[in-house]
């Protein structure tokens, strides 16, 4: 009470001026999370219909249909098809209810009481993830969404968005409304892939067990339903079966958890072996024949295939349509060729080929074998391995095509064919001839494929710049680099070589070879490819080496006049290596050659490198490719070469030699006429190696002493530290053939 008699309220229980409208401010914070939760609700609602709406259809047919990969040519012909086995089709009366509760069992169990989407197994399936508790068994994925991507989706991580997600999850609630569960069990059954080529479990029920699908008894059918999750694992055709038992094991006690079987039952099957009952003879499969044998297309679908997984698709069950670069016509050529129509050493005796499109870099044909054996799918492919040497194919790009690009040498450029040790050591590196010509001019160094004239021409360009040349041609190299005696012998592979020389085919660019030209996914979706090219030398480079390796078909001292063909333009190059033990023959025999259409490169030998070629079946690769370039200049005739305006010809000896124009090495000389070109050429090709020999001796002196001493110089920085496999010395002496092709040298 106050002093003057009026009452007060207690302090205490007077509001406080703080806690003034709190309640009123914690309800608008609930109503704005309410409000704003709703709002993401509606949108992420209309997102999904959205994308919805641009879902895929999906027909009846389209779910009976089977998952294959089929792959094309170039014309649009079936070529082959993922899928080695004919399937056959399984109607409803002819799957057995164990089969079916086996696979609802390891797949979706609660597959009866959801409507295609299930969030009670998605919010599982995430829980188990986060805890690391998953156990393999079951995912996120109702069993009729896993029947929705293997219809109308792909695998490839690219597919993997939201969008398609929500897609699929709209066309799984779309197949629930339309079929009954039985029906989306049958799609099931008969679409997924079961390994070893096989689609549909009543195809794998005759391919494993040579048995109906009723004749299989429980551990069989737990076998058959645990498959389709890893069909090169689980399937018990495979050496370890290790895992295939594991996950039947998995199908059992999944079945015991549902009560589809008791335990006992479980523990019965679990006793039977793996391996009880499979059939070898596949029971009454037959093969899902294209009318292309296998055989002439195995090594560019192989490798067709590994592009495809490489963009993460899954070629068995993604159902592709692959449209390649192939020239079937070519192939089947390229194969009779080489397995009847070429003579080699033996059945054992191999060949790797490779023929690319100079105009954008497409894989027109490839073979990676010959005479193998028919069970041999997607073997060895030799066209693309990259362990054998190419012998002199090495000299025009990395020796003398980096000498015109980077030094701006003219043809006529003199050389010195000395005595010459590799610098740091006392090993002399040798001809096929054990000769020594003296100088001459660098067309015939080239177009006889001497190997001192080379290695000095790769001194002068110096390592650096030539293995900047080699990477603008897609050729780069290992953890050591480069060294000299790479110079007379590269490690690469037909494909690489191709492409390569490709390169002096289309005056400089180098196109990054490709076989896919398009993939249209089972939704209708379809990615084009396209080619991939940079400038790798200069026109004037690539018309300089090309003029000079028309020689070596048409000069009387070339390596392959016995691949000439009369009206062909074409240039190109051979290479050998010698032997690995010190026998008589080479090791490998490699021929690379072009037109301005094609770029063809053959590898030569045998795959254990201590069996050598022996003398008379060096020019089997001259022949092999002299075959297929017939048959496709026959098809696609190729102009000749147009002299760039940055080339000038030149009167040298009285006879005619390409310089770079406005360089050093043209001054003093006068441009020939056009008209004179052509007559001037043949005559100089049949010449170039007299003139060489009439220059004058003391300009051969000081070349030679100039190039010792550029040896000398570079000895501490280009020596390796041990010789290289290569040094293309030889034990054939035995040659007579004025033309180097009677017998053929190593390093040729």
């Amino acid at each position: 009470m106050n002093n003057d008699g009026t009452t007060t309220t207690s302090r205490r229980n007077r509001p406080r001026s703080g806690g003034q409208g709190k309640g009123p401010l914690i309800k608008k914070i609930i109503g704005w999370t309410l409000s704003i939760c709703l709002l993401i609700f509606v949108a992420l609602a209309a997102l999904f219909f959205f994308w919805a709406s641009s879902a895929p259809t999906i027909s009846e047919s389209a779910l009976k249909s089977q998952s294959t990969t089929t792959i094309y040519d170039d014309s649009d012909k079936v070529i082959s098809r993922l899928g080695a086995q004919k399937r056959e089709y399984a109607s409803q009366s002819e799957i057995p209810a164990t089969l079916k509760n086996a696979v609802v069992a390891i797949e979706d169990r609660r597959f009866y009481k959801h409507h295609g989407i299930d969030p009670v197994r998605i919010g599982g399936s995430a829980i188990a993830d986060i805890f690391h508790r998953s156990n393999g068994m079951q995912g996120g994925s109702t069993l009729t969404q896993q029947l929705v991507k293997l219809t109308v989706f792909s695998t490839s991580a690219k597919d993997q968005t939201l969008k398609r997600k929500a897609q699929e999850a709209w066309l799984a609630l779309n197949v629930e409304r339309h079929f009954s569960k039985q029906d989306i069990l049958k799609f099931y059954i008969n679409k997924v892939y079961m390994g070893n080529g096989v689609y549909g479990m009543k195809t794998a029920a005759q391919y494993y067990y040579g048995k109906d699908l009723d004749e299989l008894d429980l551990a069989q059918l737990a076998t058959l339903a645990g498959i389709p999750q890893s069909p090169t694992y689980y399937n018990p055709a495979v050496d370890d079966t290790k895992y295939a038992t594991q996950r039947r094991n998995q199908v059992l006690d999944a079945m015991v958890r549902s009560k589809y079987i008791s335990a006992a039952q479980a523990k019965s099957a679990k006793a039977e072996n793996i391996t009880s009952g499979l059939d070898e003879d596949h029971g009454n499969t037959s093969e899902n024949t294209t009318g292309v044998k296998e055989k002439i297309v195995d090594a560019y679908v192989k490798e067709v295939l590994a592009q495809l997984q490489a963009q993460g698709y899954n070629v068995n069950t993604d159902g592709l349509k692959v449209h390649t670069n192939l020239d079937l016509a070519a192939q089947e050529e390229l194969y009779n060729a080489a397995n009847s129509g070429v003579a080699f050493q033996n059945d054992s005796m191999q060949t790797g080929v490779a023929v690319t499109d100079p105009h954008n870099g497409q894989v027109v044909a490839m073979l990676g074998g010959r005479k193998i054996d028919d069970n041999v799918i997607y073997g060895l492919n030799r066209a693309v391995q990259s362990n054998r040497s190419s012998g002199s194919t090495a000299k025009p790009i990395m020796d003398y095509g980096p000498a015109i690009e980077y030094l701006h040498w003219p043809t006529y450029k003199a050389l010195s064919d000395t005595k010459f040790y590799w610098p740091g050591t006392s090993k002399a590196l040798r001809d096929w001839d054990n000769k020594y010509k003296g100088t001459m001019t660098m067309r015939s160094a080239l177009v006889q494929s001497r190997n001192v004239p080379a290695i000095r021409a790769l001194q002068d360009v110096g390592l650096s710049r030539a293995t900047t040349f080699l990477k603008g041609l897609g050729i780069t190299p290992g953890k050591n680099g480069f060294n000299l005696q790479n110079g007379i012998g590269l490690y690469v592979s037909p494909l690489q070589m191709s492409a390569a020389y490709a390169a002096f085919a289309n005056g400089g660019i180098y196109y990054k070879p490709y076989y896919i030209s398009s993939i249209t996914t089972q939704d209708g979706k379809t990615i084009t490819f396209d080619k991939h090219g940079k400038r790798a030398m200069t026109k004037a480079t690539a018309y300089m080496i090309t003029d000079m390796l028309k020689g070596v078909f048409t000069d009387s001292n070339g390596t392959a006049t016995d691949a000439n063909l009369s009206g062909v333009h074409q240039a190109g190059k051979t290479g050998t290596d010698e032997p690995m033990y010190g026998t008589s023959g080479v090791m490998d025999s490699w021929m690379v050659g072009y037109t301005k259409n094609y770029s063809v490169a053959v590898w030569t030998g045998f795959d254990n490198p201590k069996y050598a070629v022996a003398e008379g079946y060096e020019k089997s690769a001259h022949l092999l490719y002299k075959a297929i370039m017939s048959f496709l200049d026959g098809q696609n005739h190729a102009s000749d070469w147009t002299m760039p305006d940055t080339v000038e010809a030149i009167s040298y000896s009285g006879h005619r030699e390409l310089v770079i124009r406005d360089s050093k090495w043209a001054f003093g000389f006068t441009e020939m006429s056009s008209t004179s070109h052509s007559s001037s050429a043949s005559s100089l090709l049949r010449s170039s190696s007299a003139s060489s020999e009439k220059e004058s001796t003391d300009s051969a002196s000081s070349s030679s002493q100039s190039s010792s001493a550029s040896s000398a110089s570079s000895a501490s920085a280009s020596a390796p530290s041990t010789p290289a496999p290569n040094n293309n010395q030889t034990q054939n002496s035995t040659a007579t053939n004025t033309s180097n092709g009677g017998g053929a040298p190593a390093g040729q």
